[in-house]
């Protein structure tokens, strides 16, 4: 592989530099208990697998993201009988987790040492005002030219008029050039190869991929990014 040709990596936010598990758990636990309900571990477990589905329809283009907010909380509350205000519950989460910008071990490091040698930018499909609030709040900002965020672009991964979008507000952007590193196959890995772009796929507990995809790198510990792209 010619490594030297990469000069733009697209970073994806959660779970890939931001510790989104850590957040998502501490933010509906404090959802929860402003709506005097416990935040048991079978609630919040019942919680993130009903979440995590409805993120894939909306990456299939099944569901809209406003949609999506309410429906989640709606969801828990008919499985677990809650008698709570959805909506309540749909905007504490917002604000609670757009507090909470934990970022993964050696993301800031990492960062920094790829930054001297490409242009950074990070691409997600996460909620705006929860987006940018954490990105402000953290140390990775003075890295990264610009936050590419779907719900601002019109567009989520792994859809070509997201990184249609994307291309159009990058200086000199081309594909070939381009590398984009994320943990989900079915958002990054997909928008990647569906795109052009070579892909790197951070898969810290060694998920099988059983998508077939045509993944250009495969690295279990976010760090093996340094070896790989400034060796």
């Amino acid at each position: 592989m010619d490594l030297s040709k990469y000069k733009i990596i697209l970073f994806d936010a959660d779970n890939t530099l931001f510790d989104f598990s850590r957040a998502e758990r501490e933010a509906l636990s404090d959802t929860l208990r402003a709506s005097g309900i416990e935040p048991t571990e079978e609630r919040i477990e019942a919680y993130i697998a009903i979440n995590d589905r409805l993120w894939k329809r909306l990456e299939r283009g099944e569901i809209e993201k406003d949609a999506l907010r309410e429906e989640r909380f709606r969801e828990l509350c008919e499985v677990f009988s809650f008698s709570a205000s959805v909506s309540k519950l749909a905007g504490d989460y917002v604000e609670f987790l757009s507090r909470k910008a934990y970022l993964l071990e050696g993301a800031e490091e990492i960062c920094r040492s790829l930054a001297e040698k490409y242009r950074l930018y990070i691409v997600t499909n996460g909620i705006k005002t929860v987006q940018e609030r954490r990105f402000s709040a953290c140390e990775l900002k003075p890295f990264f030219e610009d936050l590419f965020i779907s719900e601002e672009l019109g567009f989520e991964k792994p859809h070509r008029s997201y990184f249609d979008a994307v291309a159009a507000r990058i200086s000199d952007f081309s594909p070939e050039h381009a590398l984009i590193v994320g943990d989900s196959l079915t958002s990054d890995m997909r928008g990647g190869v569906n795109y052009g772009i070579d892909t790197c796929w951070y898969n810290p507990n060694g998920v099988e991929n059983k998508q077939k995809l045509p993944i250009t790198y495969q690295i279990r510990a976010l760090g093996d990014l340094i070896p790989l792209l400034l060796a």
